[in-house]
């Protein structure tokens, strides 16, 4: 068997990433079994709705709540028991680059029967998740996604530590998954796969029991394809972490979760039920209830919240990378490079399914926007010069949000929400070696063309 450049680039990126990582700083945690396999779940309630077919880790939607404490280092060896290839993203952890989980990039598909063994380190803390990255637009709308949650000593103390997987799926009047849309071109040129039906936790507005007037952490994260979710809250909570990371404490009653995004807030709260409200899709409509029907025994004292290290972005950039946004219905894309070959935007579409491209290039896992030495610091120059909105995520790193007059948002993330005509720069230290992914996280935009690699030396 001949080892290709790229092969041999990532056995080497592995292997060096580890050696940034020494084993013995770790704790081990004991391997555990995680299994992607068939499974069945009523995702609308009543008698008259038929239970769906689902893709599931552990038999559950979400999958198992994975909890660890910073610096463990997670074991875990997932089994395919699948009709075709997956391979499973560690998506926000900074991992090692062999372990982040794309297929066709980081590593070959896990074929149907077979097992993979992930290990890598936990350096950050923080609200995170997994979910498949094989045939990603079809995968993880069939439910193959899971909370990933890092604990420290830094925590603030709660009453209830809660995880809220935000989705919605599109469904068939008969309550069963909408097969025949699965792949429509409508769906990867206009705003991506939305659905008709909004889940908390693979459940329909759960009510979930809590103690009067207890202090709840809500870990938020948005798991659907392509819906932007606005939410709305009944009272004042405090926004402490985006995206994992720790943020300048922000009071909010609303919160925008682009696909992949997640939130952790901080509530206090007041009598009664308090219903969390999807706003943003043509409601109000209910999402979770926490309803207070547990005795207000043993709470935790409601001492001021105490505020992280937020680290600020570098002074001085020493690459810029540009990266002009095209395509999509009602675009601007005339023609654009795919396979070396200059090709009419009718024909990207109706023959290959493609439709969205960075710099005139259709872009896939193996097409490199750029290459870093290791510990530069790069400013991706965003325009979204299309009519779409696009949350761009960045593999195995987080970024700091310089807006178009200079000035930056607060904290960092591993994935943002350009608006149509918006600019920005995303600015990251490139200090993790290996072949990282750079895509939308709108499923389907990422297989029509928005994707690219970023190589790190």
């Amino acid at each position: 068997m001949s080892i290709t450049r790229r092969r041999f680039l990532q056995s080497s990126f592995a292997a060096a990433t580890a050696a940034c990582f020494p084993i013995s700083a770790w704790a081990r945690a004991e391997p555990r079994m995680l299994t992607a396999g068939l499974a069945s779940k009523r995702l609308i309630p009543g008698d008259e709705y038929r239970e769906a077919a689902v893709w599931a880790y552990d038999q559950t939607v979400p999958g198992p709540m994975l909890r660890y404490r910073k610096d463990d280092w997670v074991s875990i060896n997932f089994k395919n028991d699948l009709p075709e290839g997956s391979s499973i993203h560690w998506h926000g952890i900074r991992n090692l680059n062999g372990m982040d989980g794309v297929a066709g990039l980081t590593q070959p598909e896990v074929a149907p029967g077979a097992e993979f063994r992930y290990e890598f380190p936990l350096p950050d803390s923080g609200t995170y998740w997994y979910h498949s990255h094989a045939k990603t637009w079809s995968q993880v709308a069939r439910g193959l996604y899971g909370p990933l949650i890092v604990e420290d000593d830094m925590d603030p103390a709660v009453d209830h530590d809660l995880v809220l997987m935000i989705d919605d799926w599109l469904l068939a009047e008969d309550g069963t998954i909408d097969e025949a849309s699965f792949g429509s071109l409508h769906d990867w040129v206009h705003g991506g796969r939305l659905g008709n039906w909004l889940t908390v936790n693979g459940e329909s507005h759960p009510e979930i029991p809590v103690k009067a007037g207890a202090r709840i952490r809500l870990r938020l994260i948005n798991s659907a394809n392509a819906r932007v979710f606005g939410l709305t809250l009944p009272s004042a909570g405090t926004l402490i972490a985006e995206d994992g990371f720790p943020r300048t404490h922000q009071t909010v009653t609303e919160i925008t979760l682009a696909p992949a995004q997640r939130a952790d807030i901080i509530v206090d709260l007041p009598a009664g039920d308090w219903i969390l409200m999807e706003t943003r899709n043509g409601g109000p409509y209910p999402a979770v209830t926490l309803k207070p029907t547990e005795r207000p025994t043993d709470l935790v004292a409601k001492a001021p919240l105490f505020q992280r290290t937020v680290d600020l972005p570098p002074t001085q950039v020493d690459i810029e990378i540009p990266l002009h946004m095209q395509g999509g219905a009602m675009g601007n894309l005339r023609e654009a490079m795919y396979h070396g070959k200059l090709m009419p935007i009718r024909e990207l579409a109706q023959q290959h399914k493609k439709a969205w491209a960075f710099n005139g290039q259709i872009a896939d896992h193996h097409g490199e926007l750029a290459k870093l030495e290791r510990n530069q610091v790069a400013s991706i120059q965003i325009y979204n010069d299309t009519r779409w909105d696009h949350a761009m995520h960045l593999h195995g790193h987080h970024f700091w949000i310089q807006r178009e007059d200079g000035s930056y948002l607060d904290g960092q993330r591993d994935t943002y929400l350009f608006e149509p005509g918006e600019r920005a720069n995303l600015v990251f230290i490139a200090d993790n070696p290996g072949l990282w992914l750079f895509h939308c996280h709108m499923l389907e935009h990422h297989e029509a063309g928005m994707a690219a690699v970023i190589e790190v030396a």
